[in-house]
């Protein structure tokens, strides 16, 4: 798959639909706020003993979801490499937002990585390095949704659950979770540390 302009790709999509899930390239809120309920089912009951980093955190709007649903971190940041991301989700949530290129920047630790819709558009490498620096800088680990399934798309990133898999294996991951009984072709998947 090529490498798509991130930049394009979420700018045009801006100038189209405004702040919005649209804005981002959710097909609908909607369909934004299921993906954001099954990350949030697969943390801890309580997060607010935990910091979160929202691995391309777009609008914040993550943020807003999880305060809407009363289940703040005790410390979110939010991650983008687009600079446009970064002003809006300042200004919008008030939390520490930082620029980077989270495939291969050094990237803060935390004690979860979250991640939504951001890797739809990397290349396989570009997602295999997302990947490892996210769970790298987690304390206990790494949740995500990706696009599920062995689709060919000259725009958007599908894994099979054998690609993951082997990722994961790569990875040293201890333990994997998934989930991809809520929304056709997209997969959430949990990659947790054991820390006994």
């Amino acid at each position: 798959m090529p490498r798509i302009d991130s930049q394009k790709f979420y700018t045009s999509a801006i100038d189209m639909h405004g702040i919005s899930a649209k804005g981002v390239n959710w097909h609908s809120k909607e369909y934004q706020e299921i993906r954001f309920d099954i990350l949030l089912e697969m943390l801890p009951d309580d997060i607010s003993d935990y910091s979160i980093v929202d691995a391309g955190c777009g609008f914040g709007d993550l943020y807003f979801y999880m305060q809407k649903k009363k289940q703040l971190p005790q410390r979110y940041i939010g991650v983008d490499s687009l600079s446009d991301m970064y002003e809006i989700a300042s200004a919008k949530t008030g939390c520490e937002i930082i620029i980077a290129d989270i495939c291969k920047d050094k990237l803060p630790s935390a004690d979860f990585y979250l991640c939504s819709g951001a890797m739809n558009v990397l290349t396989t490498f570009e997602t295999h390095m997302f990947m490892r620096n996210c769970y790298e800088s987690s304390k206990y680990g790494f949740i995500f949704n990706i696009l599920h399934g062995d689709k060919d798309s000259e725009t958007y990133n599908y894994l099979t659950t054998k690609e993951i898999e082997k990722i994961a294996l790569e990875l040293d991951v201890d333990k994997v979770l998934y989930r991809d009984d809520y929304l056709q072709n997209d997969i959430t998947v949990a990659f947790l540390k054991d820390l006994d």
